[in-house]
Formats: C-alpha cells, structure tokens, sequence
C-alpha cells in the first residue's frame, strides 16, 4: 500500500504539473488563486481542499491520466452475466474496469481529450464531481468498501505539493525537451518520456529541473 500511495502521488503530481507547462493559462489562473489565500498565511490542508479551482485542476488531471487506469475491480464471474447493453460476460471470466476508456468516452465527457478543469467549477457552468467513488464516470479511487483507503490523504498530499510549486515558481516549456504526454502502462500510467520544464523563481532566481 506504501508503494502504490507514493507511486501514484509521484506520478499525477507529475502529469498535472506537465499539463500546466503547456496549458499557461491554466497554470495563471491556478496561481492567482493561490496568491489570495497563501501570500497571507500558511494554509492548512482542509483550506487547501476548499480551493475550488486547485481541485478541478486536481480532477481535471486524474480525468485525463488517471494514474490507475486499469482500476484494481478484477472480478470473476461465477455465472453468464447479462448486462444492460446486451452484452454477456461469460461465466468464470475475469473482468475489470476500464477507467481510461470511461473518462476518454465522448458519450460522456464533452470533448474528452481536452485539458480543461473548468468542466468541474460550478461556476463555469460545470459540475462538482466527487471522485472518491460516488460518481463512477470519474471514479480513480474506486468505490464502494474496497476503494482506495488511502484517497484522502493522496488529494491531501497532491494539493500541498502543487500549491507549493505553482505559489513559488513559474513553469515553462524547455523548448530543447519540449513536453511530450505519451503515455507508457507499466504498473501505473507513467510519462513515456519523464517531465523537464524550466523553471523560474517567483523572486528572479532561474532553474531547470
């Protein structure tokens, strides 16, 4: 369990800052919100998971690199199971679900390969989706009483860490290793190529990591 909670801490951290490297304006709306509510005091996680577009940034991330795609549902069928779309799933079958194809479908995600957390704001006219298992479109946890025990405390963990690097630093593409969000399946869904950004001290100290 220690493996997979920091494995996949490291990986969404990774994907989502790779996505504010090439997405700016979401990287600029990000931190201005930040900037309301850190530049005063030191910000407690529970205020952290009430910033509402740090959190659609969060969701917007598992949505489009679920760092499980393949969710850990496997299930065998002890009989032919027939379900509502006519399809049947024969009797001692291994099944599991297929969380990449559901927040990839466009029958129920409007324009699925699109980076935008706007659909989940409220007050862009989205819907505030809960992703701890009680919507099953986004449900990277997964649900019911064998979801991922430790879901709090990765949203947790991830919110501190990216309010951390976008409050403190600007991050742009390196134009000699230019981002590249292909995806390679090993245990989890990682980068095919690991991430490089050049990154910019918000007090005009430079770096590249």
């Amino acid at each position: 369990m220690v493996f997979r909670g920091t494995d996949t801490i490291a990986l969404l951290t990774e994907w989502l800052m790779a996505e504010l490297v090439l997405n700016q304006g979401v990287q600029y709306k990000l931190r201005y919100e930040l900037d309301n509510v850190m530049s005063n005091h030191c910000v407690s996680d529970a205020e952290l998971m009430k910033l509402p577009y740090l959190q659609a940034v969060i969701k917007e991330t598992l949505r489009v690199h679920p760092p499980g795609p393949l969710l850990s549902w496997a299930r065998l069928s002890t009989d032919n199971v027939h379900l509502n779309n006519g399809m049947v799933i024969p009797a001692n079958t291994t099944a599991m679900v297929n969380m990449w194809a559901i927040t990839h479908n466009s029958k129920i995600w409007e324009r699925p390969h699109s980076f935008e957390p706007e659909r989940f704001l409220l007050s862009a006219g989205g819907s505030n989706v809960d992703v701890r298992g009680s919507d099953l479109r986004l449900a990277p946890f997964g649900a019911g009483r064998r979801a991922c025990p430790g879901m709090n405390l990765g949203m947790v963990t991830v919110s501190q860490l990216v309010a951390k690097l976008v409050y403190h630093y600007d991050w742009i593409q390196d134009m000699d290793r230019p981002v590249d969000l292909a995806e390679v399946l090993k245990l989890s869904c990682e980068m095919k190529e690991p991430l490089c950004a050049k990154v910019f001290s918000r007090n005009v100290v430079s770096a590249t990591i």
